[in-house]
Parts: structure tokens; sequence; C-alpha cells
């Protein structure tokens, strides 16, 4: 065991299995995609967030984790600087797409925000949607990939 520590590869390997920030097969932890959304379907997002109304009851947020596996994930939900809701997922794949679900009090206008943690502790991501009264002001986008499947359906 000593001999292998004096070769550098060796150091390096070992620091980045001990630190937790072990590279799978030359890929980094990342996070892919990060959305709210109004709705999952078959573990995708139908939607993105921008703005939303405060007559909705809920909102989703996904993350598409890549190369997190083995870990705990966590999606912190914030809303006047305070935790609201914290969500832990253990991700089991080299990617991993997860969801977590919050019910809105209309009363709570303004920005809310979910950061994504791994499991140091570490912001990982951040997102941020607002939440207005006025249902004429909200911006919901398509998601990119059903613009293009949409387009190519004729």
């Amino acid at each position: 065991m000593i001999f292998l520590l004096r070769t550098p590869l060796a150091v390096v390997f070992a620091l980045l299995f001990l630190s937790g920030q072990f590279v799978h097969a030359g890929q980094e932890s990342r996070v892919a995609r990060a959305i709210f959304t109004t709705q999952i379907i078959e573990r995708e997002p139908v939607d993105q967030i921008l703005i939303l109304s405060n007559k909705a009851q809920s909102v989703f947020f996904f993350t598409d984790l890549r190369h997190f596996e083995g870990q705990t994930i966590v999606h912190k939900w914030i809303y006047n600087d305070k935790v609201r809701s914290v969500i832990k997922f253990k991700v089991k794949g080299p990617r991993w797409r997860v969801f977590s679900r919050k019910d809105i009090n209309p009363l709570q206008l303004g920005k809310w925000t979910v950061i994504v943690q791994d499991e140091s502790g570490r912001a990982v991501k951040a997102s941020v949607f607002r939440l207005i009264e006025n249902a004429e002001q909200q911006v919901i986008l398509p998601v990119s990939g059903q613009v293009l499947f949409l387009r190519n359906r004729g």
C-alpha cells in the first residue's frame, strides 16, 4: 500500500476517492439540466417556469444528474431567505433524473430558489423562479426538446 501511494497517479486517485469528488471514467459530476416545471411526464419536465402565477398550486423542480452515483443529492427549496423544504435523493446510476414537488401558498409571492447540493453540502446548481399575482404576466417556456419534436412531426 505504501509503495502505491508513492506514485503520483495513486496519490491523485486516493485524494479524489477520499474527497468524494471521484471522477468516473474521465467524467466529472455535474448537473446537466435543472428547471422548474408545471408537470413531470415519464420522468421528464413538460415545460420551464420562469415566472408563475399564484393560481398554481404546486411546482416541480427537475434535475438531470451526471456521475453522482452513490451520493445523496439534495434539493433545498428557499423562499424569503428561509429554507422551506429539503428533499434528499440517493443517486443510483451515472445518469439519474430526479424531481421534487413543492405546494405553493398563493400569498408566497416573489423569488423562489432551489439549490442542488452534493453529499458534502456543496452547492452544484441553483435555479430561481418568481411567483406573481397577474396570470397574464407569467412566463412558461416549452422544453426545447419538445419544440424540436413538434417541428419534426410536420
